[in-house]
C-alpha cells in the first residue's frame, strides 16, 4: 500500500535539541523525563494522541488554582479567573502566531467545532453544503450529520475520499474537484471544508495549510480540525489564514484535560455569536422581557464583544485554561521550546515506527515525499491478513507463519479484544484499527520516551498477534 520500506532509517539518531530559548541547556529527551510526569511505573503511555498527559509541574500549577478558587470563590472566579484567562490567551496565541484577540479557550475540540458549526446561518434554499475528508474525527462527522438532520433539508454534506498514501498536491486536488462537482455538477453551494491539521485515524500529517488555500480561493470557508496540532507541528495562523481553526491544548501542550483554543480571524467573529452552550455573554436581536441582567463583573481592559462572549459559559473547573501560560514556560524552561520538542517527537515516531514494522515484519504507513509523517504519530500495519471467507478462523496464514489470518466477520470482535486486553494484560495501550483492508496501529511520540519503547511495544503487539491465532479474542 505504498508503505515506506524498513531500512536504515529506522535506527538513524534523533536529532539533538537545540538550546532553550532562555539559553539554557536543555532536558535530555526520553526515559530521563518520566520521573517529570505522574505515571504509574507499571505503564507505558504510547498514545499521548488521545488524551496527553500534564508534568508534575503543571498538576501542581492546576491543583493550585484549585485551592485559590475554593479559598475565595467570588473573588478568584469573578476576576482573577479572568485576567489568568487573559494571560493564557497571549500565550497560545504567541504559539499560533495569532493575535491575542482572535482566540478564545474552550473546553475541547469537539465543543470548538460545534460552535463554530451552530452559529454558521444556512441558506433556506437547500443549496448550502458542508465539505469534509474520510477521514474526519468520528465525533466531528457526528456533528456535521446533527447539522443536516436539524435543518429542514437546507444544508447537505459531501465526504471527500482518500486513498492512502497520497501526496499533499493530490489531495488539494481531491478537494478541487470535489467543489467543481458540487457546484457544476449538483448545483450546491460549498460553504464550509472541514480539514484536519493532523487526522486521528490514521494519524497522518495532512496538507491543511495548501487546503485552507484552495478554500479560499474557491471561496469556501476553511474549519482546520487541529485537535491534533499545538505542541505537535508547526502551527503559523498568520500565514496560513484559515477562516477557523481550533486544537487541544491538552493533548500535546501538557496542559490539563479539558482545554482548547478557538482561532476566529476578525474578519468572521460577527458569525459567532454565541457560546457552547449560550450564556451572559450573548447579545440578543430582541428580548421579549427587555435587556437581560449580567451578574459578572465588567473587565478593566477594553475587549470585543467576540472575546467577552466566551470569557464566561456556565460554571465549570477552568482552572486548565488558566495553566496554558505555565505549559508554554515550562515547554521552553525545561524542554528547550516549542522546536526542540516538535522535531524530537517528529524524528522518533518516524524511526519509532519503522523499527516496530521491522520486528514485525510489515510496513508503515507514508508516502514518498514523507510528508505524512511529518507529526508525533505514526502508523503500523499488524501482520494480520483480513480474509472474507465466512468459514475462516484465526490461524496462522500458509503463505506467512508471521501473519495472522482472521475472518472479516471477526475483526470488529478482534479490534475491541486487543484494545481491552492492552491496558489491563500488558500495562499500554495503542489504537487498533481497519484501515483499507488491513489492520493498523497507531503510536504515539513523546519527550519521555525513546526508540526502547517502541520496541518494547513492538514485542507486546507480537505476542498479542499470536494470542489472536490461537482465538483466545473469542473468549
Amino acid at each position: 500500500m505504498g508503505a515506506t520500506e524498513n531500512d536504515a532509517q529506522a535506527t538513524l539518531p534523533i536529532r539533538p535539541a537545540p538550546a532553550a530559548a532562555n539559553g539554557s541547556s536543555p532536558a535530555t529527551f526520553g526515559p530521563s523525563l518520566l520521573g517529570q510526569f505522574p505515571f504509574d511505573p507499571e505503564y507505558r503511555n504510547m498514545n499521548h494522541g488521545s488524551f496527553g498527559s500534564i508534568p508534575k509541574a503543571i498538576q501542581a500549577k492546576l491543583r493550585d488554582y484549585q485551592d485559590q478558587a475554593e479559598a475565595k470563590p467570588d473573588k478568584f472566579i469573578r476576576f482573577t479567573g479572568p485576567q489568568l484567562r487573559d494571560e493564557s490567551r497571549a500565550a497560545v496565541a504567541k504559539v499560533l502566531n495569532a493575535p491575542t484577540d482572535t482566540v478564545v479557550l474552550v473546553s475541547n475540540a469537539t465543543t470548538a467545532l460545534n460552535v463554530v458549526l451552530r452559529n454558521l446561518t444556512w441558506n433556506p434554499d437547500g443549496k448550502d453544503e458542508i465539505l469534509y475528508f474520510q477521514t474526519i474525527y468520528g465525533a466531528c462527522g457526528k456533528t456535521v450529520d446533527y447539522i443536516v438532520d436539524t435543518n429542514n433539508g437546507n444544508v447537505s454534506s459531501r465526504c471527500i475520499t482518500i486513498t492512502y498514501p497520497a501526496e499533499d498536491d493530490e489531495i488539494v486536488e481531491l478537494f478541487r474537484a470535489a467543489v467543481k462537482t458540487s457546484t457544476e455538477q449538483d448545483h450546491k453551494r460549498p460553504r464550509v471544508c472541514i480539514i484536519d491539521s493532523v487526522s486521528s485515524l490514521p494519524g497522518v500529517r495532512f496538507p491543511w495549510e495548501a487546503v485552507t488555500g484552495a478554500c479560499r480561493e474557491l471561496g469556501v470557508l476553511s474549519l482546520v480540525d487541529g485537535a491534533q496540532g499545538i505542541g505537535m507541528i508547526d502551527i503559523d495562523l498568520a500565514a496560513a489564514d484559515p477562516d477557523f481553526f481550533l486544537s487541544n491544548c491538552h493533548k500535546w501542550l501538557h496542559t490539563p484535560r479539558g482545554c482548547a483554543v478557538l482561532y476566529v480571524p476578525l474578519r468572521n467573529q460577527h458569525l459567532m455569536v454565541s457560546t457552547l452552550p449560550t450564556s451572559h455573554g450573548y447579545i440578543p436581536k430582541s428580548a421579549a422581557g427587555g435587556p437581560r441582567a449580567n451578574p459578572l463583573p465588567k473587565s478593566a481592559a477594553a475587549k470585543s464583544a467576540f472575546v467577552s462572549n466566551f470569557e464566561f459559559s456556565g460554571t465549570i473547573d477552568n482552572s486548565p485554561y488558566y495553566c496554558i501560560q505555565d505549559a508554554v514556560r515550562w515547554r521552553e524552561q525545561t524542554l528547550g521550546g516549542e522546536a526542540a520538542v516538535i522535531r524530537y517527537c517528529e524524528d522518533l515516531a518516524r524511526a519509532g515506527g519503522l523499527r516496530i514494522a521491522e520486528m514485525l515484519g510489515t510496513k508503515v504507513l507514508d508516502n514518498k515525499s514523507r510528508s505524512l509523517s511529518r507529526c508525533a504519530m505514526t502508523n503500523v500495519c499488524l501482520p494480520v491478513k483480513v480474509v472474507d471467507s465466512a468459514s475462516a478462523s484465526a490461524t496462522a496464514a500458509a503463505d506467512d507463519t508471521a501473519t495472522v489470518t482472521v475472518p472479516a466477520q471477526d475483526v470488529p470482535l478482534v479490534l475491541q479484544w486487543i484494545q481491552h486486553e492492552l491496558p489491563h494484560a500488558y500495562g499500554t495501550f495503542v489504537p487498533v484499527y481497519l484501515f483499507q483492508g488491513e489492520i493498523w496501529t497507531r503510536v504515539s511520540a513523546q519527550v519521555y520516551l525513546d526508540l526502547a519503547d517502541f520496541e518494547w511495544l513492538a514485542e507486546r503487539l507480537r505476542e498479542i498477534v499470536a494470542r489472536v491465532s490461537k482465538g483466545d479474542y473469542k473468549a
